[in-house]
């Protein structure tokens, strides 16, 4: 059987399957389990309406429980047993990772990403986009920014091999070295430092999604409260902190948690790059240094890693409930 053929047969099952269960879902309640006859009909009618929504929720509910609840559940009880799953160990997984230096270094690296990655790519994104709406040749600008985006993480961090090349004939950074008569360094070896090289390469993926996401809420900015501004004589610095930005914090809010939330999950830029090697260890590396020999420790990573998005995500629900009101 084709693959095209085998897509529309999954498609007409599917809608299918989905138009019948709504269909006869309703059909029941309404025919058999809540009729609208007799002496309690209204009753059957109000009964019916409030368990109407829950049918139609309940599709989403399963698929949510069955590919998202279960998996969660699934890895926290992996999590507690030993490497080969044979023999319950509690949270000795948990313990020895909070014994392992080479785990809180990964922890640590990840705190420097959430503080540094989010915060550049949103201020630069609000920043050219506050810039490019001020050029004749703006779209041009806003499409070279934004077209890193379209590259693959492995095929931004190997451009970026290129930057960092140690040979002062390929990298830039040692070929600006070498020209002031200094020798070559590899900055992916150099301590401390490599983490934030690392994490430019993220920056300079992230930065045009924040411009595309700010750039449509600075439009949408009533020019009157702009003008009112400018007629009481604040400068352009004054209009765009304190009129512009409070404005579109919310935006602001939702970009740099949807990239904070990437930060927490990012690792083929780290494995392309170092390989977690030189201090560059990040949770999902160390992760994945543990999958196919230590499924227990694995699992613990990886709930660990969910325990740390998972605040993040509940705040930004907040925020959006907050800015719904």
């Amino acid at each position: 059987m084709s693959p095209m053929l085998q897509g529309a047969i999954t498609i007409v099952i599917g809608v299918g399957g989905c138009i019948g269960y709504f269909y006869f879902a309703n059909l029941i309640l309404d025919k058999v389990i809540f009729p609208a006859r007799g002496n309690d009909a209204g009753r059957n009618i109000n009964r019916a309406n409030a368990v109407r929504p829950w049918l139609f929720l309940f599709p989403a509910i399963f698929a949510l429980g069955l590919y998202l609840v279960y998996p969660v559940v699934g890895s926290f009880i992996r999590s507690l047993y030993n490497r080969s799953g044979n023999e319950f160990i509690g949270f000795g997984n948990y313990a020895n990772l909070i014994a392992d230096e080479t785990f809180r270094t990964a922890f640590f690296n990840n705190f420097l990403w959430v503080l540094v990655v989010p915060a550049m790519a949103t201020f630069l994104g609000l920043l050219v986009a506050q810039l490019t709406d001020r050029l004749s040749w703006g779209n041009i600008a806003k499409s070279l920014i934004f077209m890193p985006m379209a590259i693959s993480f492995v095929g931004a961090s190997l451009i970026w091999k290129f930057v960092y090349a140690n040979d002062p004939d390929i990298g830039i950074i040692n070929a600006i070295r070498a020209s002031m008569g200094m020798d070559s360094v590899d900055p992916m070896q150099i301590p401390f430092w490599n983490n934030f090289f690392l994490m430019v390469i993220l920056i300079w993926i992230q930065t045009g999604f924040a411009m595309v996401i700010l750039s449509a809420a600075l439009r949408g900015i009533p020019e009157e409260t702009v003008e009112a501004a400018i007629i009481d004589g604040a400068n352009p610095f004054q209009v765009f902190f304190k009129i512009k930005v409070p404005q579109i914090m919310g935006t602001i809010v939702v970009v740099w948690t949807t990239i904070t939330i990437l930060v927490l999950k990012v690792f083929d830029i780290v494995y392309t790059m170092t390989g977690g090697n030189f201090g560059t260890e990040i949770l999902p590396s160390y992760m994945m240094s543990f999958m196919f020999r230590d499924d227990g420790r694995a699992t613990a990573v990886a709930f660990v890693i969910m325990l740390v998005v998972l605040p993040v995500m509940i705040w930004n629900i907040v925020q959006a409930r907050k800015e719904m009101r």
